[in-house]
Order: C-alpha cells, then structure tokens, then sequence
C-alpha cells in the first residue's frame, strides 16, 4: 500500500496539500514502484494535531481522488468523517481506511451502504491527546478485543466479514513499549483469520530505536516491514513502495531456498 499524502503538516515530510499535479505524480510513481493500492490521507493525524475540517479535507482529497479512480487501480481512502467517505465512495475509492474503526456516527452506515474493503484500526484517544499518557494493562490482549468487537459490529450492521481489514494503531495512543509487544504479538492478532495491516512506515517508534530522524529510517523501515511479513501481515502501508518490495522479494526468495 503505497502512501500519496495529501496534508500540509505530514510528520514524515512528503505532504503534498493543494499541489494536485505533484501528488499525481506521486501516485503514478508509487504505482510504477511496485504498489498495489494507492492511499490517500487529507487530514494528518499525527501526535497532537488539531482536527482538519471536512470542507478543507475534502478540498485536498478530491482532486487528486477523482483522477486517480480513473485510473483502474484500488485506491484506498484515510479518513474517519462519514461524510469524506461518502464522497471517497462516490469518486470511486475501493476501500475506506478508518483510524476510528467506524465509530463515528454515521460510519457504519455509510460502508454498509457499498460494497467497498474496510481497514478498521485500534486507537486510543485522538490524535490531539492520545501520546499523552497512554496505558494498558495487556495491549495485545486489548487491541485484539477492541478489534473482535468492531468486527462483530461491522458484520451485524451488514458489512460482510471479507470485506474486513484490520490494524493495530502502531504509535496510535500506544508507548514504545506497546509498540514493541504488538509487533512481537503480531501472529495472535492474525490467528482471527482477517487480513491484517501494518503501517509503521518512518514513525517516530523507528526513531527511538534507533535515534534516526525520519528522513533517516529507510532501513529501519525495511527491517520492520519484512518483520511484519514474516509475522502474518497482508499489507503494509509504506512511503518507499520500491525499496520495501526490494525487501520482500529478497526475504521471500531466502524463505524458498530455506523450505527448499
């Protein structure tokens, strides 16, 4: 999953806010890497930022939205609002990727009502204040009954089971440490039996461990994405589409002559 952001203030340094031919581009490039969905993010939300209006959210995204639906490729759109969503769905998006896990008013229907994939993700708090003090006494036992939960929800309010993706919220209301334990846990959480979603691409959980600012953690960003492959992950959500598929095609070829 190839990221094409398009906020102004992204923590990982490429966003791409009202320069529509420039983020076209930049689709078309991670496309031409190797990616085999395209998605898009209007509204950052990273630690301690303020909420994007729909209206602002929904200038950003269309643009380059509608052109890239025209493209035949599956196009995966990063908002929480009901009604973003339903214009994603209008222009043409295949799939909704939801920080919030649907729980927006107005969420649940609105996927119900198509026929398009559903990323649902573990958060806690909101990204204004959810670094602040995060807490758990097991969070991997938490994020995967948060996740068993949306999942019934979602299957109860007519959104079929296989159109289900999930996400555990790497460095969404989680410390280092959480971080660490899901990762380490990622194969309990893909035992359900759904496809599972790992972005940890650039993050600031790469930074402290190994002290790189983030335009300096290609490689800790490739060691994590073969990890969480080899752990059960069905799609990881990355900015360097050609670097990481460099990593898995490597690993995936030392993994057949070991089988071998």
């Amino acid at each position: 999953m190839g990221i094409v952001n398009l906020t102004p203030d992204s923590f990982s340094g490429d966003g791409l806010a009202g320069q529509v031919q420039r983020a076209l581009e930049h689709a078309r490039a991670q496309l031409d890497a190797g990616a085999d969905i395209l998605d898009l993010g209007a509204e950052s939300t990273r630690p301690g930022i303020e909420p994007t209006s729909e209206a602002e959210e929904l200038d950003r995204l269309l643009p380059v939205l509608d052109e890239v639906c025209r493209w035949g490729v599956p196009v995966s759109v990063d908002t929480y609002k009901p009604r973003v969503m339903a214009a994603a769905l209008a222009a043409g998006a295949s799939m909704i990727n939801d920080i919030n896990g649907l729980r927006a008013p107005g969420a649940l229907e609105v996927v119900a009502g198509s026929d398009c994939a559903v990323c649902l993700m573990h958060m806690q708090g909101e990204p204004r204040s959810m670094q602040k003090s995060p807490a758990y006494v097991d969070v991997l036992a938490e994020v995967g009954d948060f996740l068993a939960e949306r999942v019934e929800t979602c299957i109860r309010a007519g959104i079929g089971r296989e159109r289900l993706v999930l996400d555990p919220g790497f460095g969404f209301g989680k410390t280092l440490e959480h971080n660490l334990a899901l990762f380490r846990g990622l194969e309990r959480l893909v035992s359900g039996g759904l496809p599972l979603l790992v972005g940890v691409s650039r993050k600031s959980m790469l930074g402290a461990i190994t002290g790189r600012p983030v335009g300096e953690r290609l490689a800790a960003s490739l060691a994590a994405a073969v990890v969480a492959a080899a752990r059960g992950a069905a799609i990881l959500r990355v900015h360097d589409v050609a670097a990481t598929r460099d990593a898995l095609v490597v690993w995936a070829a030392l993994q057949q002559e070991q089988q071998a």
